[in-house]
Parts: structure tokens; C-alpha cells; sequence
């Protein structure tokens, strides 16, 4: 296969009789998996079903940049001008480095976008030229949204709308404008699209015939034998979750548990990946005694469950469940994401009810307050959350595959099209990655919960203003007096930085805020020995998240001793540890999260 360190123009003329073979090939069957899927009179029902967005709130939002420029005559003639202007300086700046001068780029991409590091976007003038007018396109499009006098939630979403266009079209998804895949044809007369057409083939397979991007080689990793590896029992069981308690690998633990709940939306195996990523082995062997919340994959048993029915029968009997199997008084919690957000939620309710089991909370990368919430925010308005449960009312669940191409379309570049370049273009096998298993691991939403989050928390915004109502019971947050530790992501795009940091107006306790860097995943997944990122402290604290960043303190690594000093003060004594009891349930990582979500 051809390296990115060779230029396309050192490359001999291949076998032209075995690549017009190959390419033959290549189109016949293409044409017979396409023919395949347009016979199937189940496909269009499947299509329908299982559409991302409402195609009319595409066309609807994108429309209505149109309208403005179109009743804007003067702005886009200017804005047309701007691109004509930029490409003419890109046409005399390609010139002239054609001519030997050396001439810096209009416009490069982002240090994190890896579509354009084979070295021919840069050394090839007619790569080059091709690389930045795409740029330059693309950048011209969002700031005509930009420019556009739209309300906000409008412009959000015709941005990410114009974003999944604009990563679509890019010339390094197409054969004859991507270098890497020039050379990967040359050096094997064609045979990468063969190898891509096995691999477009098995990926059509999926029972709704739907195309089903291959993100890692799922056969290099299973549960139980290479992730979720910590040893322990499944004490619990109901038709919410299963609670794991996890055996101590020290003969002394702190006498306070620590219960963790990770997000419904996800399964729990994240905090407990390969034993050198697992938050839950680093908490076991630095003596704690832990417990994990592992969430049911919903089927329509679930579908009428409330939010409420997650508090009362996920929250509140865990605590009450790992309360009967160790006979703790007191526990820490810890809450992921929307994990925490229950967490929040079943605090204040416990803090209405005068129930103390609670002694120390952490929530990592939660929201509680979603004025200022995240990319997500674009499936959120009124049309779209009638939409979406239109779709739960037949089954009473979203499919997980419809939560998974949410969040991938969130990180198309990295999460669909490097794929699609990768698997069938370059004809490459999909590389092993943890991450990435746990990603396309998809998970089911049940219709009622997933239906109350969206309408209290982020069109209503309840749990911030204190009118959210569980068990008939108002949630103030302000009653909860308990410590936090209060983990955000310096570069989340699920929840914000900004958003994250408001959790401190909103509870009545000290709330201890760290700052991880990198994103909504890793940023949480680092453990120290791989010395990743960075993180962020200020004791003197700030009402201002920008006055709190200027005078934060940059630590390097991992934040996980940071926490462990944090929790280690807040769990008691060292008392003989506690072994789990054989509930009969099974072992740890148990049956529910076994379960397949599409």
C-alpha cells in the first residue's frame, strides 16, 4: 500500500490491463449491492423510521439564510464578491508557487483535522490549490450563516446543517481528488476498491439495510476478555439496571462506598475499559469499594418509564441496594453526564425528604443548567422533540442506531467520513480501537425518559430554575449542602465548559471546580500513567468562568489524583474490605450491558 511520504508523481503507471480488471469489478458489484438495497420493499419503511433529522427542518433552516440574502441584495453581492476576490488570490498565489516562489497558504486547516497530512496537500501544487479552495469555500459558507440576522437556535442549526454538507463534498472523500487514495490505486492497479467493496458490502448487511459505517475491528475486542476486565458481582438486579459491587484489591478500603452512574445513553464499560484506562480499577486499588450502576438496554417494557422512575427506581435503590449489601451508613456518588444529571435531580429529592445517605457528590461533565448546553441543542426545538417522539411511539424507544448517528454526525469528519475513506477507498481494515468500540456500542432510549429530558432540561431548563417535579416533589437544588467536585472538559462539545461551570450557582454547598483537558470522553478517560492533557485549578474561585480561567493553575497529566486526594478526605476511615456478596446474579460486567442496542 502506498506511503503518505510519496509523492504521486514518483509513482510508475501501473498495469492498466489489471486495474480497467479491477475497476470492472469494482463496478459490477457496486451495482449489484445498490440494485440489492433498491429491491428490498421493506428498505423505504426501515428509511423512514430511521432518519436522523427531519429532512423539512433541513431545507426549512437552510431556507431561511436564503430569504435573508435574498431580501439582502446589497449583502450578497458583497459576500459574493468577498469569494470571488479570495479564489482569484488563490489563483495567482497557485501560479505563483508553480513558478518556484515560495508562498505561504491562504488558509490552512485546523491542527486537529487529519483529512489533508498526506504530504501531496502541501507539496502538490494542484492538491494545494484544491485543499484551499475547498477552505475557502467552506469558511465563506458559515460566514454567510454568520452573517445572516437569524435568533440564535436558527443559526445553530443551519451552521451544523451547512457543516455536514460542507465535510461531505471535501475532496479528500472523492478517488481522483484525494492524493492518498491516488497513490493506494497506483501501487495496487485498483485493488484498494476491491478490498473496499468487501468491506461496503458486509457493511450494508444490518437488518434495516441501512449502510452501517464500520468505525474499529469489532471481532478485536469482547467484554469480559479484553474491557469492562474488573472483577466482581452483580448484587442487584431489577428491570431498570444491574448493580455491580467490584471486588477490593487491597486488604483495607475506606468505610464509604462510592456509587457510580454512568449515562443511560451509554454503557458503563467506559470507566472500566482495558485495565490501564479503567477509572474503576484505579478507585478499587487505591481503596475504595466500589459500586457501578450498569442501565438496562430499554425495550418497550421501559417505553412508559418516567424520569422519575429512574430516580426512584435506579437512584434511590442503588443507594438502598449497596446500602443492604454493606451496611454503610453513608456514600459518595459519582454522576457522567446525563448520569449526573439524575444524580442532581435525586439529590435535590433526598435533600426534600431529609435523607443524609448521600455525604459527597462528583459529576463529570455534567449539566444542570442548559441555557448555555451544547452541540445537542441542535436536535432540540419543539418540531424536532415531537418529531423524535413520534418516532419512540410505536416501540416506546428510540434504536441505539439512531442515538449513535446523532452523536457521530457531531464529529462527522473523524467519526464517518475518515471511516469511509479508510475502509472504501484506501480498501484498509478498520484499526482496533477501544474508544471506538465503545462508541458504535449503541444503547436504546426509553421513550418517556428520554422524552421528559429533553422537554424539562433543555427546552424548559426546569432543573436550573427549580420547578422540576419528581415523585411530586419540587427539585431545589440549593437544598443540597454536600460537597461537589465538579469535573468539566475543556473542549466538550456535548457539555460545554461554559454550561458545566454553572453548576455552582445552582447548589447550596461548596462546589470544587477542576477543568480536564481535551474533550467530552477523554477528558474524563485519562489515567495517569499515560501522562495526556492537562487540567485546570483555582481555590480562590470566580463567579466568571473567564476570570476563573485567568487565574486557574495548569497541572500537567491526569486529574484522577486530584480527585482521589479530594474523595479520599470525604470517605471515613480504613476498615477491613469488604468483599462482594453472591447474589446469584452473575459476575461482573454482568448481562445488561451484553445487550445490543440497534
Amino acid at each position: 500500500m502506498a506511503d503518505s511520504k510519496t509523492s504521486v508523481s514518483e509513482f510508475k503507471l501501473p498495469d492498466m490491463l489489471k486495474l480497467a480488471q479491477n475497476m470492472t469489478q469494482v463496478f459490477q458489484r457496486g451495482a449489484e449491492v445498490f440494485g440489492a438495497m433498491a429491491a428490498r420493499p421493506d428498505l423505504q419503511q426501515h428509511e423512514a423510521e430511521s432518519k436522523i433529522l427531519p429532512m423539512e427542518q433541513v431545507s426549512k433552516t437552510l431556507g431561511a439564510v436564503y430569504e435573508y440574502y435574498k431580501n439582502n441584495p446589497a449583502k450578497l453581492m458583497m459576500a459574493q464578491m468577498q469569494l470571488w476576490q479570495s479564489l482569484t488570490m488563490l489563483w495567482h498565489s497557485a501560479w505563483a508557487k508553480g513558478l518556484g516562489q515560495q508562498i505561504g497558504p491562504m488558509i490552512a486547516p485546523a491542527k486537529s483535522d487529519k483529512r489533508f497530512n498526506d504530504k501531496d496537500w502541501r507539496d502538490n501544487a494542484t492538491f494545494d490549490f484544491i485543499k484551499q479552495a475547498y477552505l475557502l469555500g467552506g469558511k465563506w459558507a458559515q460566514d454567510m450563516v454568520a452573517g445572516a440576522e437569524l435568533d440564535e437556535h436558527t443559526k445553530l442549526k443551519a451552521r451544523f446543517y451547512l457543516e455536514q454538507i460542507i465535510n461531505a463534498v471535501s475532496p479528500s472523500n472523492f478517488p481522483l481528488s484525494n492524493p492518498e487514495v491516488l497513490k493506494a490505486t497506483l501501487a495496487s492497479n485498483g485493488e484498494n476498491f476491491l478490498h473496499g467493496m468487501d468491506r461496503l458490502e458486509k457493511d450494508f448487511t444490518s437488518a434495516d439495510g441501512r449502510l452501517r459505517i464500520t468505525q474499529t475491528d469489532k471481532n478485536a475486542f469482547a467484554l469480559g476478555r479484553d474491557l469492562a476486565l474488573s472483577p466482581g458481582k452483580v448484587v442487584f438486579r431489577n428491570d431498570v439496571f444491574e448493580l455491580i459491587q467490584y471486588a477490593p484489591s487491597t486488604e483495607q478500603t475506606f468505610e464509604t462506598p462510592l456509587i457510580i452512574f454512568p449515562p443511560w445513553i451509554n454503557k458503563f464499560y467506559i470507566l472500566d475499559l482495558t485495565p490501564q484506562k479503567s477509572f474503576v480499577k484505579y478507585c478499587v486499588d487505591n481503596g475504595i469499594t466500589v459500586f457501578m450502576v450498569s442501565w438496562v438496554n430499554a425495550t418497550e417494557a421501559q417505553g412508559r418509564k418516567s424520569f422519575g422512575d429512574y430516580m426512584r427506581e435506579g437512584f434511590l435503590t442503588a443507594i438502598e441496594q449497596a446500602q443492604n449489601a454493606t451496611g454503610a451508613k453513608t456514600f459518595n456518588t459519582v454522576g457522567f453526564c446525563i448520569g449526573g444529571t439524575l444524580v442532581s435531580a435525586g439529590l435535590g429529592y433526598m435533600a426534600a425528604k431529609n435523607d443524609a445517605r448521600v455525604g459527597a457528590a462528583s459529576f463529570l461533565t455534567t449539566q444542570v443548567d442548559f441555557e448555555k448546553a451544547g452541540d445537542l441543542c441542535v436536535y432540540v426545538d419543539e418540531e424536532q422533540v415531537k418529531w423524535i417522539e413520534g418516532r419512540m411511539e410505536d416501540k416506546g424507544y428510540l434504536p441505539g442506531s439512531r442515538m449513535a448517528d446523532a452523536f457521530n454526525l457531531l464529529r462527522s469528519n473523524d467519526l464517518i467520513w475518515s471511516c469511509v475513506v479508510n475502509n472504501y477507498l484506501l480498501g484498509k481494515d478498520p484499526m482496533p480501537f477501544d474508544l471506538l468500540y465503545w462508541n458504535s456500542d449503541s444503547t436504546r432510549m426509553p421513550a418517556g425518559v428520554h422524552s421528559f429530558y429533553l422537554r424539562e432540561c433543555y427546552l424548559n431548563n426546569r432543573l436550573s430554575h427549580g420547578n422540576m417535579i419528581l415523585e411530586n416533589t419540587r427539585i431545589d437544588l440549593g437544598k443540597v449542602k454536600i460537597p461537589i467536585y465538579n469535573l468539566a472538559a475543556r473542549d466538550d462539545h456535548i457539555a460545554p465548559l461554559p454550561s458545566v461551570f454553572r453548576l455552582q450557582d445552582h447548589f447550596g454547598g461548596p462546589v470544587k471546580l477542576v477543568v480536564a483537558g481535551s474533550g467530552h470522553i477523554a477528558g474524563v478517560v485519562n489515567p495517569p500513567q499515560l501522562k495526556k492533557y492537562q487540567f485546570w485549578t483555582n481555590d480562590a474561585g470566580a463567579a466568571d468562568l473567564d476570570e476563573w480561567m485567568a487565574g486557574a493553575k495548569e497541572t500537567p497529566g491526569s486529574w484522577w489524583p486530584n480527585w482521589l486526594e479530594w474523595i479520599s478526605a470525604k470517605s471515613g476511615e480504613m476498615i477491613t474490605a469488604r468483599v462482594p456478596p453472591d447474589a446469584g446474579l452473575g459476575d461482573a460486567p454482568g448481562e445488561y450491558v451484553q445487550v445490543k442496542g440497534e
